[in-house]
């Protein structure tokens, strides 16, 4: 754990290796999980959703679904917050019959806001804490369907047929939950009823819109969602971090053995020592190579990622099939790793070599849905295709990785490439023809971009000269190196 001006950073590793990888920083005001009495703006039936005053810069969005029925199998703000067995569903109303304009609302972010889109809401609150989530206004307890376990799941319920529960709350033992005792249990119960009572008091007291309740922070949230007995230790190089790990600790895991050590050596950074902040710069590059040469390719866009798996310079040891599996394997592994560090979500395609063997194409999709278990984000991995293509959905609940630390590129605008000096010389030119043909006046100055102009003056001399002598005009070409590359502007000289 790091902490820098304005930021703080949170990574993960596992035997030295980079496997999760958080960021915050101090001006990016986080949103998820926070709970706000909220007052409905406006309504749109047309899309059956209404947008709700927070207080905050940008309004939220509530869908009628989410403002109707239980979150339990839909997109919910924990993964894990799930019974077993669906729930029958009506026929879902109109949003104008369930809300109305100025109403006030109790809602929690489920989706940070992600670029012009303002934060999703639900109006089914989630508390969590280390082993349970409360949901206020259910009355049952469920258990994790990460929990596959029978034995332990019927050792569960047997437990918390012994705990007294408020009357008023359903309860889910998380994924963490697995293995633990009654006391430890019982020490959630309180703490979330605890903070439902602090919350509902705040409801009553502050005037919409409000916020209510705000989710912990980077460090805590981390120590509170990851923390295992598998960890060996916690390293923080502050010694505010310091004092607030063990502080946390005490009072969210008392009890629990954990090791936590304040890195006090300025001369050699927390990140650096442990060779972090190279592995983190190659999860912003575009080509990711593999230990045997190959590598993959991961295209971000606005509506999807596409992932391409290559050989590279790997070419095995006894023919192509071999050489390709091996190298889907590998990938299949890495691309796990990469869209968890990247916090790629929405859409993913990913494009497999082809393998001939359908016993290879088997045996890839059951490890690449094997690794992608250890994602806690939901996800839905479909059946490979002829094609060796993999399409699946990742939960997106805050923006990527790639979005939270870069803007796109004020020159080409986010595409990456610009118009060619060539294209854009035969561009001025059309644009001279076009701009003469609705004018009298036949002398003109062309202002380009330098390397555009430099184009113009030689290479296309002869086409200069010759579309003055079919005008019967002056073509005076100018470089103004204050211009993009793609910009001309022509103005006539009277």
């Amino acid at each position: 754990m790091s902490l820098e001006v304005n930021e703080r950073r949170v990574v993960i590793l596992e035997d030295g290796k980079l496997e999760e990888f958080f960021i915050e920083r101090a001006d990016a005001f986080k949103m998820f999980g926070n709970i706000y009495k909220g007052k409905v703006k406006s309504i749109v039936p047309g899309i059956g959703a209404s947008f709700v005053d927070l207080g905050t810069k940008k309004d939220g969005f509530l869908y009628v679904a989410d403002a109707i029925e239980s979150p339990f199998g839909l997109e919910s703000a924990f993964e894990e917050v799930e019974f077993e067995g669906k729930r029958e569903r009506g026929q879902t109303p109109q949003i104008d019959e369930v809300l109305k304009i100025g109403q006030e609302v109790f809602v929690q972010v489920v989706k940070e806001p992600i670029r012009d889109k303002g934060p999703r809401l639900t109006t089914h609150v989630a508390l969590p804490a280390r082993y349970l989530v409360l949901i206020p206004g259910e009355s049952k307890v469920g258990v994790s369907r990460r929990i596959e376990d029978h034995r332990e799941r019927d050792k569960i319920r047997e437990i918390f047929s012994q705990v007294e529960l408020p009357k008023d709350s359903g309860f889910i033992v998380r994924t963490a939950g697995e293995g633990k005792s009654k006391k430890e249990f019982v020490r959630d119960v309180k703490y979330l009823t605890k903070t439902w009572a602090r919350i509902k008091s705040e409801i009553h007291r502050k005037k919409a819109p409000a916020l209510i309740h705000h989710e912990l922070d980077l460090v805590e949230r981390i120590i509170r969602d990851y923390f295992t007995e598998d960890i060996d230790r916690i390293v923080v190089d502050h010694q505010d971090l310091y004092h607030q790990v063990r502080r946390f600790m005490r009072l969210y895991l008392p009890g629990v053995p954990v090791k936590v050590e304040w890195h006090k050596d300025q001369r050699i950074p927390l990140f650096e020592k442990y060779n972090i902040e190279k592995e983190i710069e190659k999860t912003f590059h575009k080509k990711v190579y593999l230990r045997s040469g190959g590598h993959i390719v991961i295209e971000q866009t606005e509506g999807l990622v596409a992932i391409d798996v290559n050989t590279g310079k790997f070419t095995g040891h006894r023919d192509l099939e071999e050489t390709v599996y091996r190298t889907n394997l590998e990938a299949a592994q890495e691309i796990a790793r990469q869209v968890r560090l990247r916090d790629m979500g929405g859409i993913v395609i990913i494009d497999f070599i082809d393998m001939m063997k359908a016993d290879h194409r088997r045996h890839l999709y059951r490890l690449f849905k094997d690794v992608v278990r250890k994602d806690r984000a939901k996800t839905n991995i479909l059946q490979m295709s002829e094609l060796g293509l993999v399409e699946m959905t990742r939960q997106r609940i805050r923006p990527s990785l790639e979005s939270a630390v870069y803007d796109s590129c004020p020159y080409c605008e986010g595409k990456g490439i610009i118009k060619s000096v060539i294209t854009m010389a035969i561009q001025t030119i059309k644009e001279v023809k076009k701009a003469l043909n609705h004018s009298k006046d036949k002398v003109l100055n062309v202002y380009t971009h330098p390397q555009v102009a430099e184009r113009l003056l030689h290479e296309e001399q002869k086409s200069i000269r010759d579309l003055e002598q079919a005008s019967k005009s002056r073509i005076i070409v100018l470089a103004d190196p204050s211009l993009h590359r793609e910009d001309v502007n022509i103005t006539f000289v009277k």
